[in-house]
């Protein structure tokens, strides 16, 4: 029998049971707190912000599964066990609802939609006519499962795509991919609209500072997707008062949620989310974590594995 210990305090988190009994037939799902105790056999967390210490009580526990694609929430916790793998979500629905979000946000800014909308605050009938989409350059900040997923949404538009990340990828019709920090300048320096999808690192806090958006085109902007610690606040309001940036999206933040007080709420150049872009779906994300389970019974390694010491 296969035995789901299940972490999440928030709500509608009733969801998720029927999921895991439809992928799992037969399965014991149990919710925190009714977690049992270790003599009850082997088991697998499936969590989302886990009490630190608490894995660490169940060394039944075989491997650990995260409810997102983020995995701080786990490695932040200094009793979490060194040896017991780390599975992060890649299923199809978190892939799909990033794709829809960076699909938005790339649109509103090739197509002048804050602009627009500030002339409609001002009554202003004020005409602006967006280039083609052939003439954008669009560049991934990170390009994992997600950030390849998004490139695909984004192929049939015909942006000019490209990517940066820390290790070389193949080469791929349709989009040009740097890699490593003697490319991360070149990059920064042809991205018209940049899309941040870079897990939280230290190689990645603050990587977006003012040294380093200085060095992206006049009136880029910026959405970040990926992890709060990414940006430099401070330094992106400045670049955006300026006039040097012409806007930015932001998702995630450091500390969330983001305090009622904080001026980035009431910044014109500023779209804020609540670390909605992609939301994980009870049923891919079941059937994603059955899969891995029939692969790990087999003897298979997981897909997606936590590499600790890269933190992706």
């Amino acid at each position: 029998m296969t035995r789901i210990l299940f972490y999440l305090d928030e709500p509608g988190k009733e969801i998720w049971r029927p999921a895991f009994e439809a992928a799992i037939p037969g399965v014991e799902f149990r919710e925190y707190p009714d977690w049992g105790t270790p003599d009850d056999g082997p088991a697998y967390v499936f969590a989302w912000e886990p009490e630190p210490g608490l894995i660490a009580k169940y060394p039944n526990v075989k491997t650990i599964f995260s409810l997102g694609a983020g995995v701080d929430h786990l490695t932040s916790d200094p009793d979490l066990p060194a040896d017991v793998p780390i599975v992060r979500m890649s299923d199809m629905g978190l892939k799909e609802g990033m794709a829809e979000y960076v699909l938005m946000t790339v649109l509103m800014y090739h197509r002048y939609m804050p602009r627009m909308l500030a002339s409609q605050r001002k009554h202003e009938w004020r005409r602006l006519f967006p280039p083609a989409a052939s003439d954008v350059r669009v560049g991934i900040l990170g390009y994992g499962a997600l950030g390849h997923y998004c490139a695909q949404a984004l192929k049939p538009l015909g942006y000019q795509l490209a990517s940066w990340s820390r290790t070389a990828k193949p080469e791929e019709d349709g989009i040009r991919h740097y890699s490593g920090e003697e490319a991360f300048e070149d990059f920064l320096a042809r991205t018209d609209i940049l899309v941040g999808l870079l897990p939280s690192t230290p190689e990645t806090t603050g990587l977006l500072n003012s040294r380093t958006m200085a060095l992206m085109p006049r009136h880029a902007a910026i959405i970040n997707a990926g992890r709060g610690s990414l940006i430099n606040l401070g330094d992106l309001v400045s670049a955006l008062d300026s006039g040097h940036l012409s806007g930015a999206t932001l998702d995630v933040f450091v500390e969330e949620p983001l305090d009622e007080n904080n001026p980035l709420w009431s910044h014109e150049k500023v779209f804020i989310t609540p670390h909605i872009a992609s939301i994980t779906r009870p049923t891919t994300a079941a059937e994603y974590v059955a899969e891995n389970i029939k692969r790990i019974e087999s003897g298979l390694q997981p897909q997606n594995v936590l590499d600790r010491k890269r933190g992706y």
